[in-house]
């Protein structure tokens, strides 16, 4: 199924390719058995993910096969646009691009790029919100994804008291 797996502080990232591009990118956990990458291009994203991991403020600079909506590929060049260290309510995204908070929630969930169009800088007006299609329910309740979330955030050095939980 993936193309490369390979361990990460938070677990590990497996890579599909898709048209010569980067198809997928899916969160792991950590007991997952690594996989050797396949391609020079999957190794090039490795190489990158790496460096991002010790620089938040690294780039991407792979080739993604992008499918979505014309308004999924809006949400996410708002979510592309959040600087490092920041974070934006999904009301904020839909009142920059007339919208719904729900259904950039739901652009969010359909992001196969997690990292390189870092649908982790978004949170709800209250809290953390959710993440891979997980919803916060308090810190003793939260998951995986959630969890990843919030290495992600603290990688990064965003301050906001939302996050806190």
């Amino acid at each position: 199924m993936f193309d490369s797996v390979f361990h990460v502080p938070f677990g590990a990232i497996g890579v599909c390719l898709s048209k010569g591009a980067i198809g997928q990118l899916v969160y792991l956990p950590g007991d997952v058995e690594p996989i050797k990458a396949k391609s020079a291009l999957a190794r090039k994203l490795e190489r990158q993910v790496r460096h991002y991991l010790a620089d938040p403020d690294a780039r991407f600079n792979v080739p993604l096969d992008i499918a979505g909506s014309a308004f999924q590929q809006r949400v996410w060049q708002a979510i592309a646009a959040i600087p490092r260290g920041q974070v934006r309510t999904y009301g904020q995204i839909a009142r920059a691009i007339a919208s719904a908070p729900r259904a950039v929630g739901q652009a969010c969930g359909a992001n196969w790029f997690p990292l390189i169009i870092p649908c982790h800088r978004v949170i709800a007006a209250e809290g953390i919100g959710g993440f891979g299609g997980t919803l916060a329910h308090g810190r003793d309740g939260e998951g995986f994804h959630l969890r990843v979330k919030r290495w992600l955030l603290a990688h990064e050095g965003a301050r906001d008291e939302r996050l806190l939980g």
